[in-house]
């Protein structure tokens, strides 16, 4: 008799963000179990190439594909997500959704991107969870925009400031307009302020973001623009650009503060008219036809920075991956055109010469708000 242990399988629990694993490993019991007579495979009068059973066969090789799908299945990486920082339907969800195609241009294994949405603070309670609860996570990214900076000048995001994670990629610019309902009474920017001047308390503006935020910032940086005193406007607040834009429809408001890529959905479709666009001069293409605030007589502009980060305890080795990623995407000509689509234009830039920007941007924005007195310390 030749007699042997029989393999059995050993699980252990694996833990990740996102869900739990476990990991099959085959070990041999201490003691035999199993016991075969020796001629059947050995003996010297009987054919020694005798083959094992089919059963035996088929069970084995079962076996053993089943513990490499499994391995392998416990030791992959996590998909890439992105979270968004707000409901679905505004700027943050606009960013992953270009990531999310970006990505999937290169038709890699890791190019299925999901989206989470985290709204809370504009941003400030993503920011948060990443810092304290998923500074290392490797795929992870989280969108964010310049209103982002704008808030993290004015100490919204807490005891974190802009040095507190990883800035991995800006994916494009968008920029701020003034958006009626298509049937509204307000045909040009001249119309909307003067009624604005006549009548501060009766033109509801929707806007993203409490007092300080980036949409009440350039409402009100264009009424004092118009020499109006921004204090008395009347905002309704809302988080996001989605709700925003639903609330305008409704006509619970009377104008939105947001960005092209937010509206230009709803603008092919004619529910809405741009009354101007934040911007130095008239846009290239199809938006050559919406009018600047300039050139109504308003000076102001608002570019608005797209991008991702990362947590900041993200392995060096990750990062310089997917910052390598994203310069890949970014200099691909099919990105453009997703870019153009989501009404965004071109803006790329990563690694240091991205951390400088956005270091210099938040620095600005503590000026700004210190003008119109939102700085503990700096009225």
């Amino acid at each position: 008799m030749l007699c042997g242990p029989v393999p059995h399988i050993k699980q252990e629990r694996i833990a990740t963000h996102a869900f739990t694993m476990y990991r099959s490993t085959f070990i041999f019991a201490a003691r035999p179990t199993y016991c075969v007579r020796a001629a059947k495979f050995a003996h010297p009068q009987r054919s020694p190439t005798r083959r094992p059973s089919l059963f035996m066969t088929i069970s084995t090789r079962f076996i053993v594909l089943l513990w490499l799908f499994i391995a392998g299945f416990a030791h992959a990486e996590p998909a890439p997500r992105c979270i968004a920082p707000a409901k679905p339907g505004g700027g943050f969800d606009l960013t992953c959704a270009l990531v999310a195609k970006g990505l999937a241009l290169e038709k890699s294994q890791d190019a299925k991107m999901s989206t989470v949405y985290m709204p809370g603070g504009v941003g400030a309670v993503a920011y948060n969870t990443i810092i304290d609860q998923h500074a290392s996570e490797p795929s992870t990214f989280t969108a964010f925009s310049s209103g982002s900076l704008l808030n993290l000048a004015q100490g919204k995001f807490g005891h974190h400031d802009e040095h507190a994670v990883r800035w991995l990629a800006a994916i494009g610019n968008d920029y701020a307009v003034i958006s009626v309902p298509a049937d509204s009474p307000f045909h040009t920017l001249g119309e909307l302020m003067a009624e604005v001047k006549r009548k501060p308390t009766d033109v509801l503006f929707g806007t993203d973001a409490t007092i300080g935020g980036q949409d009440w910032m350039r409402i009100a940086s264009l009424a004092r623009t118009a020499g109006i005193n921004p204090d008395k406007l009347s905002y309704v607040v809302f988080e996001g650009g989605g709700e925003g834009m639903v609330a305008m429809l409704a006509a619970h408001v009377n104008a939105i503060a947001s960005n092209l890529g937010e509206v230009s959905t709803q603008l092919e479709s004619g529910n809405i008219r741009v009354l101007a666009v934040l911007s130095q001069e008239r846009l290239p293409g199809k938006y050559h036809e919406i009018p600047t605030a300039r050139e109504q007589g308003y000076d102001l502009t608002w570019p608005t920075m797209r991008g991702v980060y990362m947590g900041p305890d993200v392995d060096e080795k990750a990062f310089r991956y997917w910052q390598a990623r994203f310069q890949h995407m970014l200099a691909d000509p099919s990105f453009d055109t997703l870019r153009e689509n989501s009404g965004m234009f071109p803006l790329a830039l990563t690694g240091d010469e991205l951390t400088s920007t956005i270091q210099a941007q938040v620095e600005q924005y503590r000026k700004l708000a210190a003008e119109f007195g939102l700085m503990p310390g700096r009225r």
